[in-house]
Order: structure tokens, then sequence, then C-alpha cells
């Protein structure tokens, strides 16, 4: 199972990229775990610079812009 992780403050980008990360998982049929880190402190560990973070398996994938669907579905087929 993958482990993805969407870090953000909760902005309407943060939500946008979530919300892409569901669609994806659903349409690839990969099983996942995906958690919104939205804690600062916690985001802090991940040295976050540019919101949002799209976390695959603990390897930062997209940061400072909103991954769309496809891209995502492609991450996950080439892990």
């Amino acid at each position: 199972m993958k482990k993805i992780k969407i870090l953000g403050p909760g902005c309407r980008k943060c939500q946008i990229a979530y919300n892409n990360v569901l669609e994806a998982v659903e349409q690839s049929g990969v099983e996942a775990d995906v958690i919104k880190i939205e804690d600062l402190e916690e985001m802090m560990r991940y040295n976050v610079l540019a919101t949002p973070v799209l976390m695959i398996d603990e390897e930062e994938k997209v940061a400072g812009r909103v991954p769309n669907v496809n891209e995502i579905k492609e991450f996950l087929s080439t892990q």
C-alpha cells in the first residue's frame, strides 16, 4: 500500500491537490493511504518551502504547485 501525503496549510490549492490525489487513486485502482498534513510544525519536519507538497512513500514528487490527476496517476504507476 502506498503512503501519500499532501502537505499544506489548508489553502485552496492544497485542497485541490488533495482532491486530485483522491481522484487519481480511485482511477488507478492503487491501494493508498492518503493523508493531508496541515500542521505547520509537522510540515517543517519535511523542510517544506512551498506548498502544496505531494509526497509518495516519503519521496517528494511535487512542491509549490498543484499536480493534475494524470500526473499523479503517472507517479503511482511508476513506483
